[in-house]
């Protein structure tokens, strides 16, 4: 990977952590995003001290926000010449029911419409830096999810789980959709599953659920080191180059739900996601 520049979005802890360190060890430029300089400075600092890359730097954005978005992909090309791996793996779930400064639900915003943006925004370097990978973080519970595109944001009915899940599924809608549109550009888009990782996704929402909530479902949960691996398959494997439109799982391909390979499904969620983050395309 040395001479590659990576980006890994919400790379401070957990999954994008680790995705973050094992890309550095393997001698690739990588670039943490994170929210708070304080955490980025300090993801940084153990990297480098763990992997003997000093190559590891940090970019700040909120990715509810669509104007941060904008601002995370303008810093990036005015910093970096190319990129050669995108790996959308920020995430939240939220217990209550949220919107973004953009008036958007916040699952919806951040799982799905953040890496959305983000990707077509960075096309062009992605494709200029070809060959190029990206690779979005869905997760087994899109399998659950249901797009009702009468109620995308649920406004009607909010549960926190069903939001997660749906989020999920638009991501592969998303990915599916994508790599149609890359076909013969040298640039793959992939999708995983991570497996049921020990990170603090429900414990960021505070209260029962960090104290009890979180730990009970940490008893069954796997290490970040075995939930990135398949992140970092997909981002580095010679025998993945040129695979695209596929999901992965314990970094093998696997089968998503038949509702995931619904064309006009995707579609239809390309063009309101386009209509909603102002893109042309």
């Amino acid at each position: 990977m040395k001479g590659k520049v990576c980006l890994v979005t919400g790379a401070t802890a957990g999954i994008g952590a680790e995705t973050a360190k094992q890309l550095a060890r393997l001698g690739a430029t990588v670039v943490v995003h994170g929210r708070r300089a304080d955490k980025c400075a300090a993801t940084v600092t153990r990297i480098r001290q763990e992997t003997g890359n000093d190559a590891v730097e940090f970019l700040m954005a909120d990715l509810s926000s669509q104007k941060e978005i904008h601002r995370l992909a303008q810093e990036f090309m005015r910093q970096y010449a190319r990129l050669d791996v995108l790996i959308n793996n920020a995430g939240v779930w939220k217990m209550r029911r949220e919107e973004s400064v953009d008036g958007i639900e916040m699952t919806f915003a951040v799982n799905h419409l953040a890496p959305f943006l983000l990707t077509n925004l960075l096309l062009d370097r992605l494709k200029a830096s070809a060959p190029a990978r990206i690779v979005n973080v869905s997760s087994a519970l899109h399998r659950q999810g249901r797009i009702h595109f009468e109620d995308l944001q649920m406004q009607r009915r909010y549960n926190a789980w069903p939001a997660y899940n749906n989020s999920k599924l638009a991501n592969l809608l998303f990915t599916y959709a994508l790599a149609r549109r890359l076909a013969g550009a040298g640039v793959t888009a992939n999708a995983l599953h991570p497996g049921r990782v020990r990170t603090n996704l429900i414990a960021s929402n505070g209260g029962f659920l960090r104290w009890i909530v979180q730990p009970l479902f940490n008893l069954q949960a796997i290490s970040v080191e075995e939930g990135a691996r398949t992140s970092v398959y997909l981002a580095t494997a010679p025998e993945v180059e040129g695979i695209s439109g596929k999901y992965f799982g314990k970094c093998k391909e696997w089968h998503s739900s038949p509702d995931s390979y619904d064309e006009a499904a995707q579609e239809r969620l390309w063009q309101i996601s386009a209509e909603w983050v102002g893109l042309a395309r």
